[in-house]
């Protein structure tokens, strides 16, 4: 019989047999209800995927890195994004329990490399929701001004931002609104989700149609004046845009079925969302030069630059609406990644905490509202943005690696979903995300150092002890 579990110390791997049975921890007996089928899960991927990419880091690209290119940027990213999705589709329905790549990557790289991409992945979640809530407050921030409201300036942005302003209010309260839709209970809060996804799909299409005929084919000359190398670097930044199917997979243990319903569920996803990209950026570097795109509210502003305020202010609480479930999606993500951590042992048994009714991780889930708050508030959008995708890039590209050895290792698994041309298709995906990250500034890369050594010192003075594995082994309860 291949193995099941093997590995000492920091390598000490998690048996998929144990993980499959989704069992209850000995020491809190801590669960979450599966109660979302696939039209659910699938809204909350592309509630993940479609929101401040278009309506927001859209035009930032455009204007300052990429110009016209930053179709090229989700071109890219998307391609890098897909090889990688066919690699979370295998995992999602091989082992459907929350975590996501922290849960795949401790089964099939050891403790310490599962802890790093749980570590990675707190923080980087935590960013996406503020870099998502500062996205919205700029749609606010337009609205505001369309009504002639004069609001103090200490309340409208993050320090260095303008004149006056100290904290960007609108974002961090928005932040604290999401914490406690989540609490109120999943398949409350899923329905939320799928009606505002829905929504949201009906503004993009509005977008599409409307700004067709109000495209200037001059404006997409030159297409590349930050050279090709703008585009790369754009593909880079807008990473994060085009992987919510990676933080809905983290909500596996919720599903009604999950080895069916994820797969499906994160392919699904992505296609109907870069499709919608790439029709979105057409039409927002057709309707004005690149240099002339608002940075914030960039499709607000190209309807009303053209004489359609009307549809400009419906955009505006569109975008508002929509961004929400990417918000939420994010959320969701990194609150389950922490309750998986802690009820391995990881993190202290504290977080795993759940309501006992709504059956929720309320604790971890209010942590993460006030941080991600706190970012939104004081941090520019450019700078928490950068926060978001090194170590998503590295949790891909440890994801299409594990995909990999986990083939060869335990051919005999059942798989619902095979990831397809093997192994060229996740390699590329590894390929690809070590290439994005070298597009990274430096300054990405000593904030992500940083939180890599505070890792560190955690897990040595805190993980390696507690962990469940470590307490099995030493109890000589066999894994083998």
């Amino acid at each position: 019989m291949a193995e099941l579990g093997t590995g000492h110390g920091v390598w000490r791997r998690k048996p998929i047999e144990t993980i499959e049975e989704a069992e209850e921890t000995e020491a809190h007996g801590e669960r979450l209800t599966r109660t979302l089928g696939l039209w659910q899960l699938t809204a909350i991927g592309v509630g993940g995927i479609i929101g401040a990419g278009i309506f927001s880091l859209a035009g930032t690209i455009a204007n300052g890195v990429a110009g016209p290119a930053v179709l090229v940027s989700f071109l890219i990213a998307g391609v890098a994004s897909a090889a990688a999705a066919f690699s979370y589709a295998e995992f999602a329905g091989l082992i459907p329990r929350a975590g996501s790549a922290y849960t795949y990557g401790y089964a099939v790289l050891g403790e310490l490399g599962g802890w790093f991409i749980g570590w990675d992945l707190l923080l980087e979640y935590t960013a996406i929701v503020a870099v998502v809530a500062i996205g919205i407050s700029g749609y606010i921030n337009f609205l505001l001004g369309e009504t002639n409201a004069h609001l103090p300036a200490w309340m409208l942005g993050a320090p260095g931002t303008g004149d006056g302003h100290r904290v960007d209010l609108f974002a961090a309260v928005l932040c604290l609104l999401i914490a406690y839709l989540l609490t109120m209970g999943i398949k409350n809060a899923a329905r939320f989700e799928t009606v505002v996804v829905a929504l949201k799909i009906l503004v993009v299409g509005l977008v599409v149609v409307v700004g067709f005929f109000h495209i200037d084919t001059a404006n997409y000359t030159p297409f590349f004046p930050f050279g090709v190398s703008g585009a790369f670097t754009g593909a880079a930044t807008v990473f994060f845009a085009v992987f919510g199917y990676d933080a809905m997979s983290t909500a596996a243990e919720e599903s009604k079925d999950a080895q069916r319903h994820m797969p499906r569920a994160i392919m699904y996803s992505l296609a109907i969302s870069m499709v919608l990209y790439v029709l979105a950026c057409l039409v927002l570097t057709g309707m004005q030069p690149y240099t002339e795109i608002d940075k914030e509210s960039g499709f607000s502003t190209a309807f009303k630059s053209v004489g359609l305020s009307g549809i400009a202010d419906i955009i505006a609480v569109g975008a508002i609406i929509g961004i929400l479930t990417v918000m939420f999606t994010f959320m969701l993500g990194v609150t389950r990644v922490w309750f998986a951590m802690s009820r391995d042992g990881l993190l202290p048994k504290w977080f795993a905490h759940t309501h006992p009714t709504r059956h929720v991780p309320t604790r971890v889930t209010w942590i993460v509202g006030v941080a991600s708050a706190l970012i939104a508030g004081f941090v520019p959008i450019g700078e928490a943005a950068e926060l978001t995708n090194i170590g998503i890039l590295l949790a891909f590209a440890v994801v299409c690696s594990a995909v990999i050895m986990l083939r060869y290792r335990r051919p005999d698994l059942p798989r619902s979903f095979r990831c397809p041309g093997m192994p060229v298709v996740p390699a590329i995906g590894v390929a690809a995300s070590i290439w994005l990250i070298t597009y990274l500034a430096w300054q990405t890369w000593v904030r992500f150092a940083v939180w890599f050594v505070i890792g560190l010192v955690v897990y040595f003075a805190y993980s390696y002890k507690h962990s469940e594995l470590a307490h099995a082994d030493a109890r000589g309860i066999p894994r083998d």
